[in-house]
């Protein structure tokens, strides 16, 4: 009989990973930094745990969308009281907060559980090419190139 190994808390050993956004289709690139959050590269994946690796993500404000998204895809947030609705469109907010774009991307394709908040802690988001993690010596992540040359 075949024994499933559960990995202890203390034997994940979680590495820094760096991947620049410039040029990258945001969809794409969430899809691979989501799939570095949860482990999902590493052999010692398990559904239940996060094994999952931590994400520098830099130049956010230089991702793209294909088609007319950056007028037609919106956002939106509620404040929480009557009327609070705010609809922003794609190109509006990354003038503004281009951090955010990327950010909600991933955390949709994150467990929407405490699984998934505690993952999404271990994703930085810079809207820049400089981030304060030199010290962790982030390697760089190679994403697909053939997945986002289309």
């Amino acid at each position: 009989m075949n024994k499933t190994s559960v990995p202890s808390i203390d034997s994940i050993d979680r590495q820094w990973y760096l991947v620049d956004a410039e040029n990258q289709t945001l969809g794409r690139l969430a899809t691979e930094v989501a799939s570095v959050l949860r482990g999902k590269n590493k052999a010692s994946y398990t559904p239940h745990l996060d094994t999952g690796d931590f994400v520098v993500v830099v130049n956010a404000d230089k991702v793209k969308v294909s088609g007319s998204k950056p007028q037609q895809k919106l956002y939106r947030r509620h404040s929480g009281r009557p009327g609070g609705m705010k609809v922003e469109t794609f190109a509006h907010l990354q003038e503004r907060l281009p951090e955010r774009i990327v950010e909600k991307a991933i955390k949709g394709m994150l467990p929407h559980n405490a699984l998934g908040r505690q993952m999404f802690r271990k994703l930085k988001v810079y809207k820049g090419a400089d981030h304060p993690h030199s010290a962790q010596q982030p390697q760089p992540l190679q994403l697909d190139p053939a997945a986002s040359a289309k």
